[in-house]
């Protein structure tokens, strides 16, 4: 796998009159973070066109007392290391995508986990939005350009984003995304891509790169 980069690409493909070799795509890495039972594992999922690496643990009696799954009743297993999985947003960049596991338990881990990457998407679950604040934090403190994605789960009340936006009282993009569905993923990792490089070059208004928004599918 090539090392994730934290420089942005050029052109995929050299310009008119360039002779030289076609310049390989930039690899790049996200993290996908969130409380338990958020939807990172299926965040992953719904966009990786490998077969994605999991590392899912079957949930037991002995963790009842940690892990509430009040709100995730259906829930049998949990992320133990990390999900991993891998997209092609245009010919010039490719995404590895690095979901973290939710609990507190496994906190040890994310400093490994962020280490090269250049921006993290934080999902939310509006039933336990202060399960939120900690990787806000954690990204935060370490200067990590992030998006905040509300998945919006069956049953649960909607709000509006302005007022999730100042519950968890973020300067950062804040935005509706079902983890099942591919298309509102990719769309939200492009939306990450662009602020991670406003945020790096301090264009408020640049467009990044020129992604075929029609792909993947």
């Amino acid at each position: 796998m090539p090392a994730p980069s934290s420089a942005y690409p050029g052109p995929a493909h050299p310009g008119p009159g360039h002779s030289g070799p076609p310049q390989s795509p930039t690899a790049v890495k996200i993290v996908v973070a969130g409380g338990f039972g958020v939807g990172k594992t299926t965040f992953v999922g719904a966009i990786s066109e490998i077969v994605p690496l999991t590392t899912e643990a079957v949930l037991t009696a002995a963790g009842q007392s940690i892990d509430d799954l009040s709100k995730v009743p259906g829930k049998t297993s949990t992320t133990v290391a990390m999900d991993f999985g891998r997209i092609t947003l245009d010919p010039s960049l490719v995404l590895y995508l690095f979901g973290t596991p939710g609990q507190d338990r496994f906190w040890f881990m994310w400093d490994e986990l962020v280490r090269g990457a250049v921006g993290a998407v934080v999902l939310a679950d509006t039933r336990r939005l202060r399960d939120s604040f900690a990787p806000i934090d954690f990204f935060e403190h370490r200067r990590l350009p992030y998006v905040v994605a509300v998945n919006p789960f069956d049953g649960a009340q909607r709000y509006d984003l302005a007022d999730v936006t100042s519950a968890l009282a973020v300067n950062a993009p804040v935005l509706t995304c079902d983890a099942r569905d591919r298309i509102q993923v990719r769309d939200l990792l492009i939306t990450l891509v662009g602020h991670a490089l406003n945020r790096r070059t301090g264009a408020v208004n640049r467009t990044p790169l020129s992604i075929q928004t029609g792909g993947p599918r």
